[in-house]
């Protein structure tokens, strides 16, 4: 990784606590500096329009073994659950697999309870086997995601390698899914490029290309 800011690095996301408006926490994304790896951090309102410097405390750190494919989003489920979306760990087609792997958390949707023991819990209804904090497994670099706030249904960006964009879908509360990374991209094998096995893996709602 490098230093933790430029390019693809830097402050990646932000999510207000469901219950900011009385408790005034809030919680951090950002690439370490000097090291680049992930940190999950929790920080609190010092004012109306203030934050207070001063981490609260670090939720969680992911190392990184190259400088882009961080990710971004965190977002609270209408379950109250803190979900991090996590790329694969970068460099190009996933030399080491990461996203397939159940026991790393590069390539993932994490998804995490930040008011149970501390630094955190493991909410039940996580997909079973492997690193607990997984939700979802597959993705290349989820971005941006966002929870529908009627439905509570998820919506997630997943950056393409050199030919396919992803838009994924996922209904409230179904989880453990596979969407596909590296074994697909967007709807189309890539690793292997033909007659690649699809078996058990949730193909995205719409995808586009680069043309």
């Amino acid at each position: 990784a490098v230093d933790g800011f430029g390019g693809e690095q830097g402050l990646l996301g932000l999510a207000f606590h469901p219950s900011y408006a009385t408790n005034g926490r809030f919680f951090v994304h950002f690439s370490q500096p000097g090291s680049g790896n992930t940190e999950i951090a929790e920080y609190a309102r010092a004012t109306d329009v203030t934050a207070n410097p001063t981490k609260v405390r670090t939720i969680l750190t992911v190392n990184q073994p190259y400088g882009n494919h961080n990710g971004g989003s965190i977002e609270f489920g209408a379950d109250g659950m803190l979900y991090i979306f996590l790329g694969d760990g970068g460099s190009s087609g996933d030399p080491q697999n990461f996203a397939q792997n159940p026991d790393s958390l590069l390539g993932k949707i994490l998804r995490i309870d930040i008011d149970g023991n501390a630094p955190y819990a493991i909410p039940a209804g996580n997909m079973p086997g492997g690193s607990p904090e997984i939700w979802d497994m597959g993705v290349r670099n989820p971005w941006r995601a966002s929870f529908d706030g009627c439905t509570g249904d998820m919506v997630f960006a997943d950056v393409g390698q050199n030919a396919w964009e992803e838009v994924n879908f996922e209904p409230a509360g179904q989880g453990n899914k596979h969407y596909g990374w590296r074994t697909m991209e967007g709807a189309h094998c890539f690793n292997p490029s033909n007659n690649c096995d699809q078996t058990g893996l949730t193909l995205p709602i719409f995808e586009y290309q680069h043309q």
